[in-house]
């Protein structure tokens, strides 16, 4: 029989620790949907700034003088989303000057017209900031690192707009098949208050009408099926570029200083000798015309030529809008030649790819539901599914740990830095 005074107790208990948590992800989403609002249109202003300055384009390599000087004095932890996942892995705090360094960081990259993104910066951007508040409450290491995923997907929902995708992807991209559930309430709150403030404050969330549908038939999937095998290998591609290039850097240019302006003078040519600079910023343009329906064929790989000439030099903002901008593009041109609407194509290429770089499919899935309001979900799944299985191992992020084979039911190690199915030292990956 069940004691009335030990039931009593535990919702006690439980109502205790919710009122505790809804209090701090309160306090997460208030200070994370400013900050996020502010570097959003901060961004906006750099991206417009130089379409009508074009010259401010020859001011990359100086300007990345500046953020190695900044990184080399004030954070020797490089200011990479691996930092911030790291943290939360371990327990620690991030140094609180990480946020205005990749604040301002970030900024000058699309200013002067490196290729980055926005979000990998924001997760890095929310997480410090809420860090230091574990200190101030006084509590253990496991609740800083909860309130560190708070701010996390408090930022990472007031900069992109959609909290259901910031939540899921902060509790499922660290550790890969190891979901912490009691992070889902305080990290959604802190994420639907960090988007409402954030729109408030005039920040537009990114969302897209798709013109096209498609009924979930055999064919229908048979095609999705294999665009979402082809973005697998993309991801692959996309993720080993960015990786290649890091090290073909720091093995060739070793002085940081030399790097990024070595990188930075590869981008200006490259612009100059394309004569165009879709590939330059964010590229927010062409990823809409692409879900229009309308990308070059090329478009892809030169995005991953930009960004990773631009992040391997030690630029900053992320990868993420870089994968949306390759994946729509791909998609775009590639499923006209499946039976596809291009604009699903796009559609599909944007959440698959990231989906495949980044190995969230649940993220994913939230993302292809928010950003593209729910139409064609079957087929978003059925791409972000296969895409996640047939990507392997590869991740953008040299933190990212995986708990679960993506092949079989079981468990994975990590042998001689690479993954392998636990038990399998020969097992390929």
């Amino acid at each position: 029989m069940t004691d009335p005074k030990r039931t009593i107790r535990s919702a006690l208990r439980y109502l205790r620790v919710c009122g505790k948590w809804l209090a701090l992800a309160v306090l997460a989403g208030c200070l994370t949907g400013p900050l996020g609002a502010a570097f959003g249109l901060a961004l906006n202003w750099a991206n417009a700034l130089r379409g009508e300055q074009g010259r401010l384009l020859f001011l990359l390599p100086l300007g990345g003088l500046a953020i190695v000087f900044l990184y080399r004095h004030f954070d020797p932890g490089g200011g990479s989303t691996n930092q911030v996942f790291a943290a939360v892995r371990e327990r620690r705090l991030l140094p609180l000057c990480a946020a205005p360094l990749i604040f301002f960081s970030t900024v000058v990259t699309h200013l002067l017209g490196g290729s980055s993104g926005r979000e990998g910066a924001a997760l890095l951007l929310g997480g410090s900031v809420l860090g230091p508040f574990g200190r101030l409450f006084k509590l253990d290491p496991r609740g800083c690192r909860l309130l560190t995923m708070c701010g996390m997907a408090g930022a990472f929902s007031a900069i992109f707009g959609t909290p259901l995708a910031a939540t899921v992807f902060v509790i499922e991209v660290i550790n890969v098949g190891s979901m912490q559930y009691a992070a889902l309430l305080p990290c959604l709150v802190s994420a639907l208050l960090g988007v409402w403030i954030s729109g408030r404050m005039g920040l537009a969330p990114t969302a897209f009408t798709l013109d096209v549908s498609a009924a979930a038939d055999p064919v229908t999937l048979l095609r999705v099926l294999a665009l979402g095998v082809l973005l697998a290998g993309l991801s692959i591609v996309f993720c080993a570029a960015l990786h290649a290039a890091s090290r073909l850097y720091a093995r060739y240019l070793p002085n940081p200083y030399l790097r990024i302006a070595v990188g930075g003078v590869l981008v200006v040519a490259l612009t100059l000798l394309l004569g165009t600079t879709d590939y330059n910023g964010a590229g927010s343009a062409v990823i809409a015309a692409a879900i229009a329906g309308q990308a070059l064929p090329w478009a892809f790989a030169l995005k991953i030529l930009f960004t990773a000439l631009t992040l391997g030099a030690g630029y900053k903002g992320g990868e993420i809008v870089p994968i949306f901008f390759t994946g729509a593009t791909f998609g775009c041109a590639v499923a006209p030649l499946l039976g596809l609407p291009a604009p699903l194509g796009a559609a599909l290429g944007m959440v698959a790819l990231f989906c495949g770089c980044t190995n969230s499919p649940l993220a994913s899935i939230c993302l292809g539901l928010e950003v593209f309001g729910g139409q064609c979900l079957p087929l978003f799944a059925l791409a972000c599914a296969v895409s996640y299985m047939l990507s392997s191992y590869f991740s953008l992020y040299h933190e990212q740990h995986f708990f679960h084979s993506k092949l079989r039911i079981g468990k994975v190690q990590q042998l001689d830095g690479r993954w392998a199915e636990e038990g399998d030292a020969g097992a390929p990956v």
